[in-house]
């Protein structure tokens, strides 16, 4: 195992050589700059200068490529451009906690909720519950994140009051965790819906095939007890293609997050790689660039890893 996970880390380096490549020449390719979004048009021509020489903008594209690897290799990731200098790094620690644990929350709520529905309505297929499922499997796949997050702030927290409309904590007060998971229920339902609903069809699919195997039916000859049956012989081989998805869910705590994080005002990296774009923040696109590519391999190398451990005829 230990070799497979070397070589395949190896083995990930090109591919994350040519996904930074195609960034940057994607990135400048892009209409506008910072110099114009940020600047006053009235500056003098001496300031405008100053700032392209210390930022490198003069330099041709691809001796500025070779800066910011050489810098990224080494853990540097640059400065930004558009927020006074402050170093790239400091500006990504600062919002990725709370990235992380809206991801967090977010994918155990999926998991913990998706599954038993998925087993509950292959367990009793065609039936009314396995129907009722189903349908709010699809309602949940066709509601866009955005549409369905702007519904729930406007009836729970406009309407009903139930709920704040957005941020991490209330303004001006001290810090409160039961005020944090006030304000972190609806963006990581919202961010977990569209999950669960594929989950659940994923493992209501997987279970069907599973129950209609020789062994399950041997099981249940020997007398064993169904849940037994349901979640320790079939959901365990049932697994397999959920752990995939769940693999290729890792890298969605940058993506995945951008639009619920814009739509709820929380401070995470989605929101910072949003705004960074639109103000053509180029070493904070960079970076967020680079942190979604490893996230990319982390997820299959994760999902290739918990095949072994879900199926121990798996082996590397």
């Amino acid at each position: 195992m230990a070799a497979y996970i070397i070589r395949r880390t190896l083995m990930s380096i090109p591919i994350l050589l040519g996904i930074t490549i195609l960034s940057f020449i994607i990135m400048k390719a892009a209409p506008g700059d910072p110099m114009t979004l940020m600047m006053d048009p009235k500056i003098s021509q001496a300031d405008r200068e100053q700032f392209i020489e210390k930022y490198g903008l003069n330099d041709p594209q691809y001796v500025q490529y070779l800066k910011w690897l050489g810098n990224m290799v080494q853990g540097d990731f640059g400065t930004s451009i558009v927020r006074k200098g402050t170093p790239v790094s400091e500006l990504i620690m600062a919002r990725m906690p709370n990235t992380l644990i809206l991801m967090l929350v977010s994918t155990i709520l999926a998991l913990i909720i998706s599954i038993p529905f998925g087993v509950m309505s292959a367990k009793r297929p065609y039936s009314k519950l396995d129907y009722g499922i189903t349908f709010t499997s699809f309602i949940g796949l066709a509601i866009p994140n955005f549409w369905f997050g702007l519904i729930l702030i406007m009836v729970l927290s406009v309407n009903l009051g139930w709920f704040p409309t957005g941020g991490v904590e209330t303004l001006n007060t001290d810090f409160n965790i039961f005020d944090r998971i006030h304000h972190l229920i609806l963006p990581a339902f919202v961010l977990a819906t569209a999950d669960m609903a594929g989950l659940t069809r994923y493992t209501r699919s997987n279970m069907l095939d599973v129950l209609n195997q020789d062994y399950i039916r041997t099981a249940r000859a020997k007398g064993f007890k169904e849940n037994r049956v349901l979640f320790k012989h079939g959901l365990r081989n049932a697994l397999l293609p959920v752990i995939t998805i769940f693999g290729l869910m890792i890298p969605s705590f940058i993506g995945g997050s951008v639009v619920v994080e814009q739509i709820f005002t929380w401070p995470g990296l989605g929101k910072l790689f949003v705004d960074s774009a639109f103000q053509r923040d180029y070493p904070v696109i960079m970076a967020m660039t680079v942190i979604s590519a490893v996230l990319v391999v982390i997820g299959n190398l994760v999902a290739d890893i918990l095949y072994a451990v879900a199926d121990p005829r798996i082996e590397y």
